[in-house]
């Protein structure tokens, strides 16, 4: 690699706490929670996939608990929603654009990691998943919401997939760069938000099934 992995790695890892951060402090405005309960929702949404990454990885306490720059993210999104949500419109759409950066971001940081302490390659996709999405499960079922991941009408975790696999790919191919970090995360990014726009899905677990609203029978009565 021509650049600082390490150095990268931060603030791709700080980018998208910040973005997932955001998101929760949304979900928490629009359940009406006072401002220590979005800063803790926040906190939950930002910081859980990359606790739940490096207690798998074995890697000392987790960098959330010991690098103090990890707690500045998930203040700076409760204090920047709790002043600017009053004129902020489409709020829906905001916080899945913001959801969307935080998976995009989270599923290469995961990846990279799980490689550099030596995983094999399919296990470093799979944590990078597990990053990516982990955080946002912890964040709905928090707010007491249907989780995104298991949404029937939504595609979630397939963006996560695609990003964790392109940058293992990269990574083992030694044609990781910034550029190629960049150029994974807008896909990913837009993946995400395609799918939710276009209301894009998986088959559900029975063939023959239909989606309850989509279809003139419902869970196959």
């Amino acid at each position: 690699m021509t650049f600082s992995f390490s150095l990268v790695l931060v603030w791709l890892d700080l980018a998208g706490v910040f973005f997932f951060a955001v998101s929760g402090s949304l979900l928490a405005a629009r359940k009406q929670f006072d401002i220590i309960g979005s800063l803790l929702l926040a906190s939950v949404v930002s910081l859980g996939g990359g606790v739940i990454r490096d207690i798998i990885i074995n890697a000392g306490p987790p960098v959330a608990f010991t690098n103090p720059a990890y707690l500045a993210p998930p203040l700076l999104a409760t204090v920047l929603v709790y002043f600017l949500f009053s004129s902020v419109q489409r709020f829906t759409s905001l916080l899945v654009l913001f959801d969307a950066g935080g998976l995009a971001l989270f599923c290469i940081t995961g990846t990279l990691k799980a490689l550099a302490a030596g995983m094999n390659p399919v296990a470093a996709v799979l944590l990078g998943v597990t990053t990516a999405v982990g955080g946002g499960l912890l964040r709905d079922i928090t707010a007491n919401e249907v989780p995104q991941l298991f949404d029937p009408k939504d595609i979630y975790a397939l963006p996560a997939f695609a990003g964790a696999a392109s940058t293992a790919i990269l990574s083992l191919t030694g044609t990781f760069t910034a550029v190629s970090a960049t150029a994974v995360t807008a896909v990913v990014f837009a993946f995400r938000v395609t799918a939710w726009r276009r209301h894009w899905h998986a088959p559900l677990a029975v063939r023959g099934w239909h989606r309850l609203g989509l279809g003139t029978a419902e869970n196959g009565r």
